[in-house]
Parts: C-alpha cells; structure tokens; sequence
C-alpha cells in the first residue's frame, strides 16, 4: 500500500466543518469502504457502505441535516487518519464520531466510525 503524502487533511476538515459532502467525497477512493459501529450497528454486524455512490448518498444525507460539525484531534502518519466530529444538532443533541481511516493513493479506501449519540 503507498503512502498517503497527497491526502490533505486539512481541506477534508474544512469541507467537514462547512457541512460540504462534494468536498467530503473527493477524499474518498472510488472502491472505499465505510464501516459504521454504533447503538444500532454493533461491532460483530457494523453498517457497511461499499463506492463513493454509497458513501456520497451518507454524506449528503448528513450533510442536509440542521446540525454543526466540528473536526477535533485529527492526525495523519503515513497512509492513516483518525479524527473526531463533534455534532450539535439545532435542538441541541450531540453526536460524537470516532473515526480511523487507512489511506490509498491519497484517498480515504478503508474507514471505520464508532459513533454515540446523545439519548
């Protein structure tokens, strides 16, 4: 697997933060794979969305919804990245997303997310 030295961290942050799924998705390797663990998606059976169509149909979904994002501790060594987002919805519930990627090519090709939301 090559080195991740073209993957740029920070404008994936900004386009997070702008709630801006087209930017989002551009980090993203056509054959990606996003791997989802939370209430719902326990580790033994996560949500698995496979392509960019899958990932992007997410990102917009995400992206529409009245809510803040906020990208904290991301880090980038090699071909990986981890990263928080913290989220507030406009009636005031929290998301907090834990996610690990590997990286191909300067792309995000393998992701994995451990979200919890507020009760």
């Amino acid at each position: 697997m090559s080195t991740a030295t073209n993957f740029d961290l920070s404008a994936f942050t900004r386009a997070t933060e702008a709630r801006d799924a087209d930017g989002q998705l551009a980090a993203y390797a056509d054959d990606a794979e996003l791997r989802t663990v939370d209430a719902a998606h326990g580790p033994s059976e996560p949500e698995v969305r496979r392509g960019r169509d899958a990932i992007g149909a997410l990102l917009r979904d995400v992206c529409g919804r009245p809510m803040t994002h906020r990208v904290t501790d991301a880090v980038q060594d090699g071909d990986r990245v981890a990263f928080q987002v913290a989220c507030r919805y406009d009636d005031g519930t929290r998301v907090l997303a834990s996610t690990v990627a590997r990286l191909r090519d300067g792309r995000i090709a393998e992701q994995t997310t451990v979200q919890a939301w507020d009760a």
